[in-house]
C-alpha cells in the first residue's frame, strides 16, 4: 500500500528532494544571520532586526503575485529565474559589507521565496493526481522539517555566524536546484497545467474579503500576533544567545524541526475533537510560554523544553489555523482567503524588528523582561480568537447551523 501510495511524478520526487535542499540550505545560514550580522559585522540590535525584518516584509506583499506570474509565464521559468537569482543573492551575502547591501540583499531573499514557492506548490499539484495530492505534500512538508533539522547543523559545523562560508554553500545549492528544474523544462515540456486551482488573489480582492467578514477579521489580527512571536526563533532568539550559545541554537532549531516530525499528526488528531479556534487560543498561550522559556538561556534543558512548548502552539496556530480558513471560506473565494491570510505574515516583519529593538533598549542581561515582554505580545491574540469564535458560534447559532469543522488535519497547511 505504502509503495502503490508514494508511486508520484519524476518532478515531484523532484520537487520534494529539490525542497529538502533549498531548505537545508536556507536554514544552514539564514538563521545564522542575525548573529553574524551584529558579532562579525557590528551593526547594533535594533539595526539587525531591522535588516531581518525586511524579508518577512517584502515576503508578506509580494506573495500575491507569484502565482499569477507562474500562471501567465509558466511554472518552469518562473521558478528557474527565481531560484538562480536567490542563489546569486546568497552569494551577495559572502561579499556585503554595507548595511544597504544587507537590506537589499534580505529584501530579494523575501522576493524570491515568495515567488518561487507559489510556482513550486502550483507545479506540484499539476503533475499529481488528485488522489494522491495529500501524500505529496505530506511529504514536501517531511523533506522541509528534515532540512530545518539537519541544515543548522551543518552550518554550525561550516562555522555559522563567524564566517560567510555557509551561505556560498547555500548558493551552490540553490544553483543545483535551478539547473535541475532547468533540465526538467526540456525533459517534461509536454506537461499540462492544471486550471482547476487558478483563482485571482489579488491585494484588493483579499482586503475585500477582511472588511466584509468579521470571524476571518479577527482572526487575522490574532494570527499577526502569532506570526510576530514565530519570527523571534529566527532573530531574537539567535541575537540573544549570540555566538557563544551558536551550538544551543543549533540544538534549539533542530528540536523544533524534530518535535514537528514527532507531534504533527498526534497534536492534530487530538484537536480534531474541538473547535479550529479553541486550538489558537490554546496555540497562543503555548507560543506565548515558548518564548518566555527561552530566557532561560542559563540552562539548554529548560530550553529544549521551551522549544517544544513553542512549537506544539506552532502546530496549533499554523496548521489548524489553515484548516480554520477552509472552513469559512466559501468554496468559490477560497484561493482569495488565503492570498489574503499571507497578510498575517506581516507579524513576522514587526517581530524581528520589535525584539531587535527590545534587545538594544534593555541589554541581553535582560532576557525576562525582553522575552517577557514578546510573549505578552504573542499571546494579545488570545482576545481576538475569543471574539472570533463567538462571532462564528454567534452566526451559526442564529442560522440554526451547526458548525463545519472539517477533519483536515495537517493537508491544507502544507
Amino acid at each position: 500500500m505504502l509503495r502503490k501510495t508514494l508511486k508520484f511524478h519524476p518532478i515531484a520526487w523532484g520537487l520534494i528532494i529539490g525542497t529538502f535542499l533549498s531548505r537545508a540550505g536556507f536554514f544552514m545560514s539564514i538563521p545564522f544571520l542575525g548573529i553574524y550580522l551584529h558579532e562579525v559585522m557590528g551593526f547594533s540590535t535594533a539595526m539587525t532586526g531591522t535588516i531581518l525584518s525586511i524579508s518577512f516584509f517584502v515576503s508578506t506583499f509580494t506573495s500575491f503575485i507569484g502565482g499569477a506570474w507562474s500562471d501567465k509565464v509558466g511554472r518552469f521559468p518562473v521558478m528557474i529565474i527565481s531560484m538562480y537569482l536567490w542563489g546569486i543573492v546568497f552569494v551577495g551575502f559572502t561579499v556585503a559589507s554595507e548595511v544597504w547591501h544587507y537590506f537589499v540583499l534580505n529584501a530579494l531573499s523575501g522576493f524570491c521565496r515568495s515567488i518561487f514557492e507559489p510556482s513550486a506548490r502550483a507545479l506540484l499539484v499539476d503533475v499529481t493526481p488528485q488522489e494522491k495530492r495529500v501524500d505529496v505534500f505530506n511529504m514536501r512538508y517531511f523533506a522541509i522539517n528534515v532540512g530545518g533539522a539537519i541544515g543548522p547543523l551543518i552550518g554550525l559545523s561550516l562555522g555559522a555566524s563567524k564566517t560567510a562560508l555557509p551561505f556560498l554553500v547555500s548558493a551552490l545549492l540553490y544553483f543545483l536546484y535551478g539547473s535541475l528544474i532547468f533540465v526538467w523544462k526540456y525533459k517534461y515540456s509536454s506537461i499540462n497545467i492544471s486550471k482547476e486551482i487558478i483563482e485571482k488573489v489579488t491585494l484588493f480582492n483579499s482586503l475585500k474579503i477582511i472588511s466584509k467578514d468579521k470571524v476571518f477579521r479577527f482572526f487575522l489580527i490574532g494570527n499577526i500576533f502569532v506570526t510576530g512571536g514565530y519570527a523571534h526563533i529566527d532573530t531574537t532568539l539567535s541575537q540573544y544567545l549570540g555566538s557563544d550559545g551558536i551550538e544551543a541554537y543549533s540544538v534549539l532549531f533542530a528540536t523544533n524541526a524534530i518535535s514537528i516530525l514527532v507531534l504533527q499528526y498526534p497534536i492534530i488528531n487530538l484537536m480534531k475533537r474541538y473547535s479550529p479556534l479553541i486550538s489558537l487560543k490554546t496555540g497562543s498561550i503555548l507560543f506565548g510560554i515558548g518564548i518566555f522559556g527561552f530566557s532561560f538561556s542559563h540552562s539548554l534543558p529548560l530550553m529544549i523544553i521551551a522549544m517544544v512548548i513553542f512549537t506544539i502552539g506552532e502546530i496549533l496556530c499554523f496548521i489548524i489555523g489553515d484548516v480554520l480558513i477552509g472552513d469559512i471560506a466559501p468554496d468559490h473565494l477560497r484561493g482569495a482567503y488565503f492570498g489574503a491570510a499571507g497578510l498575517q505574515f506581516i507579524g513576522q516583519s514587526a517581530g524581528a524588528a520589535i525584539g531587535g529593538m527590545l534587545l538594544n533598549m534593555f541589554g541581553f542581561e535582560s532576557g525576562f523582561l525582553v522575552f517577557g515582554i514578546l510573549a505578552i505580545l504573542t499571546i494579545l491574540a488570545y482576545p481576538f480568537f475569543e471574539r472570533g469564535q463567538y462571532l462564528l458560534n454567534t452566526k451559526f447559532s442564529d442560522n440554526n447551523l451547526t458548525l463545519p469543522i472539517k477533519n483536515n488535519g495537517a493537508t491544507k497547511s502544507l
